[in-house]
């Protein structure tokens, strides 16, 4: 059986915040943007104390996600420091026993426009095309060509995954978000679709170097899911989902809640059942609520409805 993970910063492992997660349903947790090590610095007793604390709760340490600093992405000064600092902080995460990492790697991050309202003023992340054109929120200073950027992933892989495969820790890579081949703001973007995957994978073939395989991204692409989901898990590649519904496509899309976007999650659920896939699905990009003090309520609907679809799907 499958589990359900939720993500969460390090100064918010909390006995309030862990005891609630439980409590909704969450097996598996993810500690978000912690910073490497400086040069030196061995982290594996932090990454043991966040161990024990998650398994004091009942749940499971799975993942830390992360994203390279400009210096790798961009190919400037510095970036072989930084990328030690990625190395020291798998290194410690093997040592600690945390099976995953998750990561991206663009020029610059994500794109949005301006925000949909949906059922009972929820707001919902939008991304139009035409719209953004409009505006294109231009980063001179991040400007970076699709040869550059991919020779620049190159070099990172390369020496991160031998790494990882030592350690027995697994690199988790998310797509571009949106995935588009257009340069946004400057930059081009080079995992924009699952070919751009199958590339990654070819470039340093490893057990180790595998997909974050959002199902929001994947349809924003223009996929037929059910097909992606084969496709990758035909490649062993899928390392953990993003259980995500989207309401469009490649030129304007919302991020909507799980029971209206246009993929039936069910359907979806009992794809990844068939392929036999058993990691984590994550909940991811929750619409935000009028009311404030619910924010915690479009957490749990979340992931009630991942609970009650995998059940189904699974037994």
């Amino acid at each position: 059986m499958p589990t359900i993970q939720d993500h969460i910063s390090l100064d918010a492992l909390t006995e309030g915040t862990l005891s609630t997660l439980k409590a909704i349903g969450v097996d598996d947790i993810a500690v978000m943007h912690p910073t490497p090590p400086e040069p030196g610095e061995d982290q594996s007793p932090l990454w043991r104390d966040v161990r024990r604390t998650v398994e004091a709760h009942g749940m499971r340490f799975f993942n830390i996600g992360l994203r390279p600093h400009p210096s790798i992405t961009l190919g400037r000064d510095g970036r072989d420091e930084h990328i030690e600092r990625w190395c020291a902080l798998i290194r410690s995460l093997g040592a600690a026993g945390v099976p995953s990492l998750t990561y991206n790697f663009r020029g610059i991050g994500n794109f949005r426009t301006e925000s949909a309202v949906g059922r009972g003023g929820a707001r919902y992340s939008t991304f139009d095309f035409a719209e953004f054109q409009a505006n294109p929120q231009l980063h001179p200073d991040q400007r970076i060509a699709e040869g550059d950027l991919r020779a620049n992933l190159r070099y990172f892989m390369e020496r991160i995954t031998p790494v990882a495969e030592e350690c027995e820790v697994r690199l988790m890579m998310h797509p571009d978000d949106p995935p588009r081949h257009d340069p946004l703001g400057g930059a081009a973007r080079v995992l924009s679709s699952l070919d751009d995957f199958e590339r990654l994978f070819d470039m340093v073939p490893s057990e180790a170097n595998a997909m974050l395989f959002c199902q929001g991204c994947v349809a924003e692409m223009g996929e037929d899911i059910p097909a992606a989901i084969r496709r990758m898990a035909g490649l062993g590649k899928i390392g953990t989902v993003h259980f995500r519904n989207i309401r469009g496509g490649p030129a304007r899309f919302e991020e909507v809640f799980l029971d209206e976007g246009d993929a039936d999650m069910y359907a979806m659920m009992r794809v990844y059942a068939e392929v036999g896939y058993d990691g984590p699905f994550m909940l991811d990009h929750t619409p935000g609520l009028q009311d404030a003090s619910a924010a915690w309520a479009g957490r749990a609907y979340a992931i009630g409805f991942i609970r009650a679809t995998m059940q189904a799907a699974y037994r």
